[in-house]
């Protein structure tokens, strides 16, 4: 089991950078940040940019990977992405992780003006943006004309030091988006499904969506062995972090229905993911081998 963190972008710089240098020395596998303008009640700040503060973190850590959970067609456009994409990937050499995608309501959909899309769209438009991106990071000069996106002769030289291209964990719990994680993706990202305040039925979901998705991966005649699983584990209604007994199960259980990696989220002093700092430190420096083996 391969165990991450997410890092909320949050905190000047000043603070942040103590927590990415000790995610790598403490061996966590890979270390996340938002990728959003703003984020729930979060949104009056400070806030900052997902892209640059993985630039910084790739300069202050050594082997630890680094993504973004989730980037989405919210206010990118894949050609510009791509960029910057290519720019933390060449930074870090190499330890960039693309989490992805399709972009919900809230902030993010209303800040630049435009309409808030329904579920459908919002999957049509991620589904453009998933095969552009790919198209773009894979390819130099791509000419390519869609419903929502369109690109003149993009180009991505040098390219990603990861080849063909930075790995993409896409995120979906419905059909269509799964069917994006067969075709482009080389791990699946869930949160589980569910608004109620039962662990149990939660979990219950979890275990439905990885049998949903085994069921497209057999579909799209895929390999499952070919598609690293990550479930997020504080969209469960229990913050994994409540103590380290308790994260220790959650890890268990994830194990248990087939998940190669597990995410938890650094700390806060309040609002969401809020608990004691003390409970992550005991897990990872007591738990973590044990759990990462």
């Amino acid at each position: 089991m391969r165990i991450g963190i997410v890092i909320l972008p949050d905190q000047r710089w000043a603070e942040s950078r103590r927590r990415w240098r000790q995610a790598d020395e403490w061996g966590f596998d890979h270390a996340w940040t938002y990728d959003h303008l703003g984020w729930r009640d979060l949104v009056d700040g400070p806030w900052f940019d997902s892209m640059g503060t993985l630039t910084a973190a790739a300069t202050v850590t050594e082997r630890i990977r680094l993504g973004t959970l989730v980037a989405s067609p919210n206010f990118r456009h894949p050609a510009a992405f791509a960029r910057q994409i290519t720019t933390v990937d060449d930074v870090s050499g190499g330890r960039l992780l693309l989490g992805l995608g399709a972009g919900g309501i809230g902030f993010d959909s209303a800040v630049l003006g435009g309409e808030t899309l329904p579920p459908r769209q919002r999957v049509d438009r991620f589904a453009e943006f998933t095969e552009l991106l790919d198209l773009i990071l894979r390819e130099d000069g791509t000419t390519w004309r869609g419903e929502w996106f369109a690109a003149v002769d993009a180009r991505n030289n040098p390219g990603c030091v990861q080849q063909p291209r930075v790995p993409f964990v896409v995120a979906a719990n419905g059909p269509r988006s799964m069917r994006l994680v067969a075709r482009f993706g080389q791990g699946w990202v869930t949160t589980g499904t569910g608004d109620d305040d039962d662990l149990d039925n939660w979990w219950a979901s979890v275990s439905a969506l990885s049998a949903r998705m085994d069921r497209t991966l057999d579909e799209a005649g895929r390999d499952p062995a070919t598609l690293d699983r990550y479930l997020s584990l504080d969209a469960a209604p229990v913050f994994s972090l409540s103590s380290a007994q308790f994260f220790a199960d959650q890890v268990g259980r994830a194990a248990d229905l087939g998940f190669t990696d597990v995410v938890t989220h650094w700390p806060r002093a309040s609002s969401w993911y809020a608990g004691d700092e003390a409970v992550l430190v005991d897990v990872a420096t007591r738990l973590l081998p044990e759990l990462r083996g």
